[in-house]
């Protein structure tokens, strides 16, 4: 394991300090005939935050299987760590089990680990683990990939600054108190985001509903019947590019990295073979996702989560993509899968018989246009402006973290509140 460079405090490996180190049941991730309505908890990768317990992601087992998994168990005050992560969430953090968290166990890809109180606090550890320092060491083990993945003698061997501890509770105390602040800051800028997209929302609707348009049914702009696409596919490494719903979130971004099928497999669906301008929608679990097929995916095909929507040729494919982004067809199609019983699938004959105000002109078909167009690219700036405020935060945040628990600073004089205060609210 790389050493790390920049440390005011000895460097210890954690397996000195551990005294149960384990991971998740069965080295795998649980099937969905091990879990149960209620039961015992299951902690998982999207509880572990940056060194903060997450109550969300909330899953049980029954009681009587959580009995056989005792090895496994979680108590209050353990050190849980995670063992994959990605871009966004980094492999390795860790937080702490929270007081009344009742019979639980770690899932696979985390670990439970106890250590050594006297010599390393469980609550400074944490912090330490979540700091780029320890990050920056694992992505020398795992680079090139996209998602990271550490096992067991990996988390022994991960070295950590050490100081005594009494320093190691005062700088535990300090960030738990400092990077309150800046996570309230992020939860306002959560909330911020919701409140535009929703104001997005209803400008939309607005302009969709204006008096001079008339209803009209989804069917009557497509010149033919949405369609699923493929059920069941093959990849391949070289064949037809195939289109997922996450790709729907930057489709041309996406073009030339998507997977592949074989030719003959999608022939077999060869109605969902994607032309130019071309609408496509996430039917399947999320719904709203859509995107138009630009010109470099011509004749790609899509999953069966995504459904083909071609428009008649004086129907702007823009404007049929936008209206499915807006709570009026968030409504419909709640509507139309309200009594599903598994994920929610929007069946395409509903689809085609959702209703929809449309201009009766083309001038007001313009107007329309150019005033979406608008109220989008407004949104879009606000966004950004949000998101980019966010990530400051959170690198303030990481570097507050770091630079705590490798002694860059003295955490009895120091208040990392001026790193929350700069950015407005």
């Amino acid at each position: 394991m790389t050493k790390i460079i920049a440390s005011n405090f000895p460097i210890t490996s954690l397996r000195r300090f551990v005294q149960e180190l384990v991971d998740g049941p069965f080295g795998s991730a649980l099937t969905s005939s091990h879990y149960a309505d209620q039961g015992a908890r299951v902690i998982r990768l999207g509880n572990i935050g940056s060194a903060r317990f997450r109550h969300a992601d909330e899953a049980y087992i029954s009681l009587d299987y959580f009995h056989q998994l005792q090895r496994h168990r979680v108590l209050a005050g353990d050190l849980i760590i995670a063992g994959l992560g990605d871009t966004n969430h980094p492999v390795g953090r860790a937080c702490i089990a929270p007081e009344g968290l009742g019979p639980a166990i770690v899932k696979a890809d985390c670990f439970r680990a106890r250590l050594d109180e006297g010599r390393l606090l469980h609550r400074y550890a944490a912090w330490a683990l979540s700091s780029s320092v320890v990050s920056q060491q694992i992505r020398t083990l795992t680079r090139g990939t996209t998602r990271t993945r550490i096992n067991l003698d990996i988390v022994r061997e991960i070295q950590l600054p050490v100081p005594n501890i009494e320093t190691q509770r005062r700088i535990a105390a300090f960030l738990d108190t400092e990077t309150t602040q800046i996570d309230r800051l992020l939860s306002l800028r959560n909330r911020q985001l919701q409140l535009a997209e929703e104001k997005r929302g209803s400008a939309l609707d607005a302009a969709f509903r204006r008096h001079e348009h008339r209803p009209t049914r989804l069917k009557y702009l497509l010149r033919s019947r949405p369609r699923y696409g493929v059920l069941v596919p093959q990849f391949v490494d070289r064949g037809i590019r195939f289109i997922r719903v996450n790709d729907l979130l930057d489709l041309p971004g996406r073009a030339n990295s998507l997977r592949q099928i074989p030719p003959e497999l999608s022939a077999q669906y060869s109605r969902t073979a994607t032309q130019p301008g071309d609408v496509l929608l996430s039917v399947v679990g999320t719904m709203g996702r859509s995107a138009i097929v630009p010109p470099e995916l011509e004749g790609a095909n899509v999953a069966r989560a995504v459904a083909s929507l071609r428009p008649n040729l004086d129907v702007p494919a823009e404007l049929i993509s936008i209206w499915l982004t807006t709570p009026e067809f968030m409504r419909q199609a709640a509507d139309a899968t309200s009594s599903d019983t598994a994920q929610p699938t929007l069946g395409m004959e509903d689809l085609s018989n959702f209703e929809l105000s449309w201009p009766e002109s083309a001038v007001d078909l313009a107007k329309l246009l150019h005033t979406v167009r608008g109220s989008q690219q407004h949104y879009r700036d606000l966004t950004r402006v949000f998101h980019a405020r966010s990530r400051l935060l959170l690198e303030r945040r990481q570097a507050l973290i770091s630079a705590a628990v490798t002694g860059q600073f003295d955490v009895t004089t120091a208040s990392g509140r001026n790193v929350a205060e700069e950015v407005s609210v």
